[in-house]
């Protein structure tokens, strides 16, 4: 395995009887890398996640996480991974400091070193002042950072998170992602699902899942420029909307057509098209109150990527 990645996935497969829940999925993170790890529900992200954690074995395939096999050495895979789960799973009835003097002695962390590593990571997270509060009593973004501190206390170079921030305000999740920042820059691989677009910029790489498949991969930049054509942003009547939708995917020059938010979104193969979407919406009764060229975002990519799957 290559000095430099910390997980290397080639073909790794789950049947579930004949069920199958992940396809011979391949990808590669590097070292200090944060890793995107983006799909609806269902897709076949959490069970990834869980053979790569040693908790399910492969049917087929291969997964190297930390330099050991998860099918051949699971106990060494748990030993130099952290997880945190969307689910708060710590103690509710006991303290920061106590959730926290829990997991030090699970990972062997004691004396003077384990106890300068507890406040570390108390610190990073913004705790310490915290620490003889109930667990159940912290709000949602300081029990999220106070879940990561514990996957953190034993320094693992393997970093599993899986919707970290689902449910947490704004300013939370800016704060969380501060932090996950801070651990890639210092060398933690990184791997993060999310629902949120927004957090996926700020990966430094990509991959999309659907219906268990990879179905593409690569940094954020490159997937938005790979989105062939033009994109349009429509606004028409919020009544008309649906209306608008149907139209619009009728249009002979039209690839893809969806809902955004209040908007409508789409491509078109070229420029020259443009002016006709407006006339052709016009021409069956639908005001158009705006119509332009935008840049695309990760969410066009990701639909104009399903809906290719669905045509398919």
């Amino acid at each position: 395995m290559n000095a430099d990645l910390a997980i290397q996935v080639s073909d790794i497969t789950k049947r579930f009887g004949r069920f199958v829940a992940v396809d011979r999925v391949s990808f590669q993170v590097r070292r200090g890398e944060v890793f995107g790890f983006l799909g609806p529900n269902g897709s076949g992200k959490s069970t990834t996640i869980r053979m790569l954690c040693g908790i399910l074995l492969p049917t087929s395939g291969t997964g190297i996480v930390a330099g050991f096999d998860v099918a051949r050495q699971p106990e060494r895979v748990r030993e130099n991974i952290g997880y945190m789960s969307q689910k708060f799973s710590l103690y509710e009835e006991l303290t920061v400091q106590e959730n926290l003097d829990f997991f030090a002695g699970i990972y062997g962390l004691a004396g003077p070193d384990g106890a300068a590593r507890l406040e570390e990571v108390m610190a990073l997270g913004g705790l310490t002042s915290y620490r003889n509060v109930l667990a159940r009593d912290l709000p949602g973004g300081l029990r999220q950072r106070l879940a990561l501190a514990s996957a953190i206390l034993h320094r693992p170079s393997v970093l599993f998170l899986d919707e970290p921030t689902a449910g947490v305000d704004p300013i939370s999740r800016r704060q969380f992602w501060d932090l996950i920042r801070a651990m890639a820059a210092a060398g933690t691989a990184v791997l993060v699902t999310t629902h949120y677009m927004d957090e996926a910029e700020h990966c430094h790489a990509l991959a999309f899942m659907y219906q268990g498949r990879l179905i593409a991969a690569g940094p954020p930049a490159r997937l938005k420029a790979g989105l062939q054509g033009s994109l349009v942003e429509v606004e028409v009547p919020p009544g008309e909307l649906l209306t608008a939708l149907e139209i619009l995917q009728a249009h002979p020059l039209a690839r893809e057509a969806a809902m955004f938010g209040a908007a409508l979104h789409v491509t078109v193969d070229a420029a020259e098209a443009i002016p006709s979407l407006r006339s052709w919406l016009q021409a069956r009764g639908i005001a158009v109150h705006r119509l332009e060229t935008i840049v695309p975002s990760l969410e066009d990519v990701f639909v104009s990527l399903v809906t290719r799957e669905v045509g398919a």
